[in-house]
């Protein structure tokens, strides 16, 4: 069991820059793969990134590649999710998500309720 909880989100420009962080709880964080999920208003949730459980392998969707950049410290049992040139469609509830089960390429596609979920952060992405 692990507990995730998520901080960082807010009200930025468009072009502008965020940064979310994932704060684990429980055991040892670096036996989970560990995803950012996104659920924008009267849409549904999607996939926004991966990482695997070392850090050396990362995954993100289509719409963020380039703008958007995961990364883990183990040692202080975090995943950040750094958002460069933000924009409008960006604007979401930000949840992050974990599996010591599965491979952080397998949670992009994964049944929601077989992964441990925090509780999201909202970014609001408007002039």
């Amino acid at each position: 069991q692990v507990e995730l909880v998520e901080s960082g989100g807010g009200l930025v420009q468009p072009g502008g820059s965020l940064r979310l962080s994932c704060a684990a709880a429980g055991r040892a964080f670096s036996s989970y793969a560990v995803a950012w999920f996104r659920q924008g208003p009267a849409k549904e949730r999607e996939f926004v990134a991966a990482i695997t459980r070392a850090g050396y392998g990362t995954y993100y969707s289509d719409s963020v590649t380039g703008r958007f950049t995961i990364s883990r410290d183990n040692a202080k049992g975090t995943v950040d999710l750094q958002m460069d040139n933000l924009k409008p469609q960006d604007t979401a509830v930000y949840v992050c998500a974990a599996s010591d089960m599965l491979d952080a390429g397998q949670l992009r596609t994964t049944s929601a309720s077989s992964l441990f979920w925090g509780q999201g952060t909202q970014v609001t992405v408007s002039s």
